[in-house]
């Protein structure tokens, strides 16, 4: 049975249906697959392990999805929907006459998500790159999504940088935190609000010369 629920079991879609294996099946694999795929890795994950770990049968999951791949890039897609939610709540909350501020927000939001969240961290910035091709889009997407954040955010400061440069400016974040977590630092997150904050900045203040 399942041992506290992942990033994943918060997504509406998700948690408002987690309960006894007869209820809401879909869901509890979404969230079992979330953990089973952070404890074991992607590639050494089956899907006996998930339905294991959902408490459904095989011809449970099968009913719901084609196979691992669509069921863990499925929680992934959700686990990115509340990271992103935490990041918005966050800006929203932060002075709306301050730009760096909500910008500094949003970063902090997004590594304190994922250091308070190491199951996800390793699924959301290590695993998604042995799933294979659907989920290198997925990956891509939940960048640009990010990208488009930080895009926003300059745009009500006045500035035009390119969705490109923003989107360098993500996977280079992306990467300084999966290094963190790879080597099981993942609890000095919080240490990259500084330069990744300071990164976006200069590349938004810089945008008139890119």
């Amino acid at each position: 049975m399942p041992r506290g629920g992942s990033l994943v079991s918060e997504h509406p879609d998700v948690g408002g249906r987690l309960g006894p294996p007869s209820d809401g099946q879909r869901a509890r694999l979404l969230d079992a697959v979330a953990r089973v795929v952070a404890e074991k890795g992607y590639v050494a994950s089956t899907v006996t392990d998930i339905v294991r770990e959902a408490g459904v049968s095989r011809s449970t999951f099968y009913e719901q999805f084609a196979g691992k791949e669509a069921c863990f890039l499925e929680a992934y897609r959700h686990g990115v929907d509340v990271l992103d939610a935490r990041v918005g709540a966050a800006v929203r909350a932060a002075d709306p006459s301050d730009w760096r501020a909500q910008l500094r927000a949003g970063i902090g939001a997004w590594l304190e998500t994922l250091s308070a969240e190491p199951r996800f961290a390793r699924t959301y910035l290590l695993e998604i790159a042995a799933a294979g091709e659907a989920a290198r889009q997925a990956r891509a997407e939940a960048l640009r999504r990010f990208a488009e954040r930080y895009r926003a955010t300059a745009f009500k400061a006045g500035h035009r940088p390119g969705l490109d440069v923003l989107l360098i400016v993500c996977a280079g974040s992306e990467q300084l935190a999966a290094e963190r977590v790879r080597t099981g630092a993942a609890d000095e997150l919080m240490a990259l609000v500084d330069p990744v904050s300071a990164c976006v900045e200069a590349v938004i203040e810089g945008a008139s010369r890119i």
